[in-house]
């Protein structure tokens, strides 16, 4: 019996559990159920690479040992190490004829290709513009964008954005879980001064070493105090650059800006005037990581696109892991493998939105893909507590801005009138991140249930309006940002307020407040929320709107309320 059942998850979830695994025989039996039940290829690669990267260490297997009569994990360490393509033959027809596994002919080919193409000389790859010059290539004539020849590579960079002078929760976010994948990574690697850089076996540089860092990227207007505040939710350096110009985001400067952070002192292509840092003595940073909202898309785009990498949109996940590839396109060469070390795997659902496919950017023989970039979508990750005794470096910046990168002069701006009041109702339902579930589903639960007073609007929280969550276009139309509660949204009134998956940030606290009764519906029983809530129902919106909305038709919503929660400072709550 194992602990993980992958046919219980999806492989977004499976890939940072898979990796925690480090018993053999577990994944053995995890690969076996995958076989029997889903079969999805991505899956069982998946566990096949991590069951190659346990044995890969292992030791000399003897040959002579009969290939049927082993696992799959001493039978992978056995045919790595086997250099007769007669020897392979053999193998393959002792196991076709006994066992008739399918990952361990996989294997005996992958190796019998590795053994006869490495007599071949190494395929030179030919640049695409020289191999198809019949095609359009618009990148064939890029005057500004360069790539790094050996270059020296470290730390996660973190894009926070702000708004209205303050980091948006998505920026906290991702600060918290790049602070947790740094540390998991220091311990792995140890890093050292011999292993500060690469990405693949065999590249090393003369970095300084030492732990690698989270590094902050603030840039707007009187943000000095924001940087500080990002040391606080976990980075170790935060670097900012303040000008009253870049109150609102502008897309040539904020690129600007960021790609000549970005670009250490030694970099081949950095301005001349760039003076050394004590803090960094690398090209570029290893990995960049950006909050998937519409200023984050954008920028993400422009920065990989000046720093000539790869970029990941939109992910669900990240985690750090070894990767052990075969795409000739990697390797330079048919055949054969190669390990690449310290990657940033990037999950991210594909178009249908209901499977998933894990993001990789590794280096080529012809260039080198830093820093490795990803967006990640609001809410995937927990918000972290703030450590404000936290200690950290704080850089402000050197560099001119320069009037080019401004052609257009921002007099005055407003926001435009919205044709949604959320005041002056007795009831307000609002929803928040805890729809991600099913995200259209959600939306029509809180609108039937709106419908179900009298006098009643429905309204949104701002981790909503900043999502990436996808929706039916019959709902749509109500997840506009004029529907939004809080701080820079709507303040209401209401005699009752139900905030259902709303965790209580306290700018969403200001749009509410003075409402004269409270019922929250939370399924973390430790949500904000329920310290300044009248009711707190513990338990799925999922489940409790629908009952709530019965309720309502049968008259006894009241006591629905009632027996489904408790005072938010009472005992314990109702499952």
């Amino acid at each position: 019996m194992v602990d993980i059942d992958p046919t219980e998850h999806d492989i977004s979830e499976l890939g940072p559990k898979v990796n925690d695994i480090e018993d053999v025989d577990e994944l053995e039996a995890m690969l076996e159920l995958e076989a029997e039940s889903e079969d999805r290829v991505p899956v069982k690669t998946l566990i096949e690479s991590r069951i190659e990267t346990l044995t890969e260490d292992d030791g000399d297997v003897d040959e002579a040992v009969d290939v049927t009569e082993v696992s799959t994990a001493d039978a992978a360490n056995l045919i790595r190490n086997i250099d007769d393509p007669e020897r392979l033959e053999e193998l393959r027809d002792a196991e076709e004829a006994g066992e008739e596994r399918d990952t361990v002919l996989r294997l005996i080919e992958q190796q019998l290709d590795s053994v006869l193409g490495s007599e071949d000389e190494e395929i030179e790859i030919e640049p695409p513009e020289e191999a198809h010059p019949h095609l359009d290539h618009p990148t064939a004539d890029k005057e500004y964008v360069h790539s790094v020849e050996d270059g020296e590579y470290r730390d996660m960079w973190v894009y926070c954005e702000t708004q209205g002078g303050e980091l948006v929760d998505v920026s906290k976010e991702l600060l918290g879980k790049a602070r947790e994948l740094m540390d998991e990574y220091n311990e792995t690697y140890g890093v050292s001064a011999s292993d500060a850089s690469g990405g693949s076996e065999g590249e090393r540089s003369d970095s300084s070493g030492g732990d690698e860092n989270v590094v902050a990227v603030v840039i707007g207007s009187d943000i000095e105090g924001i940087a500080e505040e990002a040391i606080a939710y976990g980075a170790d350096v935060a670097i900012y650059y303040d000008d009253p110009a870049l109150e609102r985001f502008r897309h040539k400067p904020y690129t600007e800006i960021y790609c000549d952070m970005a670009r250490g002192a030694g970099h081949p292509y950095v301005r001349e005037d760039r003076h050394e840092e004590e803090w960094r003595d690398y090209d570029e940073p290893r990995y960049v990581v950006f909050p998937a909202t519409n200023n984050g898309r954008d920028l993400s785009a422009l920065v990989q696109a000046e720093l000539d990498s790869g970029l990941a949109s939109d992910c669900s996940d990240l985690y750090i892991d070894d990767v052990v590839i075969s795409n000739p396109a990697k390797t330079g060469g048919e055949g054969g493998k190669k390990r690449f070390e310290r990657v940033l795997h990037m999950p991210r659902p594909d178009f249908s939105g209901f499977e998933y496919s894990t993001i990789l950017c590794l280096d080529s023989p012809r260039r080198e893909f830093h820093p490795q970039g990803a967006s990640v979508i609001p809410g995937k990750f927990e918000l972290p507590d703030p450590d404000y005794e936290r200690e950290g470096q704080l850089i402000e910046h050197d560099l001119e801005l320069d009037d080019d990168w401004l052609p257009v002069d921002i007099e005055e701006y407003d926001q435009l009138e919205s044709g949604v009041d959320l005041t002056d109702h007795e009831v307000v339902v609002c929803v928040g991140r805890g729809i991600d579930r099913d995200p259209t589903r959600g939306i029509e639960l809180g609108l039937e249930l709106t419908d179900a007073f009298e006098d009643a609007a429905f309204g949104l929280t701002r981790g909503i309006i900043t999502s990436s969550f996808q929706f039916d276009g019959h709902v749509e139309s109500y997840t506009g940002e004029d529907r939004q509660i809080g701080e820079s949204g709507q303040e209401v009134e209401p005699d009752l307020y139900i905030a259902a998956g709303v965790s209580g940030a306290i700018q969403h606290k200001v749009g509410c407040d003075e409402s004269d009764t409270i019922v929250a519906i939370n399924t973390d029983p430790d949500a904000d929320i329920r310290d300044w809530s009248d009711y707190f129902v513990h338990g799925d919106l999922f489940e409790v709107l629908p009952n709530l909305i019965d309720a309502l038709e049968t008259g006894d919503a009241a006591e629905a309320i009632v027996d489904a929660g408790v005072p938010a400072t009472g005992g314990e709550t109702d499952d």
